[in-house]
């Protein structure tokens, strides 16, 4: 089965959570720029989740330029994927309408990390399907990000329920290491 299907699938519904996150700020009551105050924690939510999503989209476009192929595992591994990206918009929203409180929070975390379990999974399981010689195998063969944004994840999370902003820079930290694509990826490729 040819990959093309299941990137296509996946750009769509990334665009569609991505619209629905919009969707949910609403526009100011007045015309002032005081106006604009009540709306600037679910701003900075749909921001940092806008980054997310991007994150997401960006290096999964990036991890199937390597596969050459796909089965029923990684068809399901991708929608299990999608599944946690699709509850950002609630948690999003929930984050931003509460002001960063602590379960909210949390359930922010357990988004992310179960997010990050997904991809895990479909790398796992891409690996599998293409053999160990695979592009993906040889170019992921350190998992230091991988370890290093689960620890702090859970620290998040953990966090939340004392320290929510505390945790909010926990994400936003995890953010920063994958805000450029998988460079393990890329190198890779241009050596075959």
């Amino acid at each position: 089965m040819t990959k093309g299907r299941l990137e296509a699938f996946s750009d769509g519904v990334l665009a569609i959570i991505i619209t629905i996150m919009v969707l949910e700020l609403k526009v100011p009551e007045g015309s002032s720029w005081a106006s604009l105050k009540p709306l600037f924690p679910k701003f900075l939510a749909y921001i940092f989740s806008f980054i997310y999503v991007g994150i997401y989209w960006n290096n999964h476009h990036h991890l199937f330029q390597a596969v050459k192929k796909v089965n029923g595992g990684i068809l399901w591994a991708n929608l299990h994927l999608l599944f946690w990206l699709s509850l950002m918009p609630i948690a999003t929203e929930w984050i931003g309408a509460t002001h960063f409180a602590s379960n909210p929070v949390a359930a922010y975390g357990i988004c992310v990390i179960m997010s990050a379990v997904a991809y895990t999974i479909l790398e796992n399981l891409i690996i599998k399907c293409e053999g160990e010689n695979s592009k993906l195998k040889e170019a992921i063969h350190s998992k230091f990000k991988e370890y290093i944004s689960i620890i702090f994840y859970v620290l998040g999370i953990a966090i939340s329920f004392f320290y929510p902003y505390i945790a909010i820079g926990f994400y936003y930290l995890v953010a920063l290491i994958w805000l450029i694509p998988d460079r393990r990826i890329e190198k890779s490729l241009k050596e075959n």
